[in-house]
């Protein structure tokens, strides 16, 4: 089985989130916890939040978090 760059990119974003237990994290900080260029993890964060897999709040206190508990 072939997966793509994007699709594991996207599964070490979602582990990050994880890790983070609720915590909302930027996506520079989920960038630097990945090693996915940052770029490239927006373009991933867009995807997975149209998804419904991760929810992201703008301004000061903005972020992403997972949509729902890890487990």
């Amino acid at each position: 089985m072939h997966i793509t760059l994007e699709a594991d990119y996207a599964v070490r974003i979602v582990h990050c989130l994880a890790a983070a237990k609720g915590q909302r994290m930027d996506a520079k900080a989920i960038a630097e916890c990945t090693g996915v260029t940052l770029r490239f993890s927006l373009k991933i964060l867009r995807k997975l939040v149209t998804g419904g897999l991760v929810n992201s709040f703008k301004g000061t206190h903005g972020g992403y978090e997972l949509a729902s508990q890890p487990e």
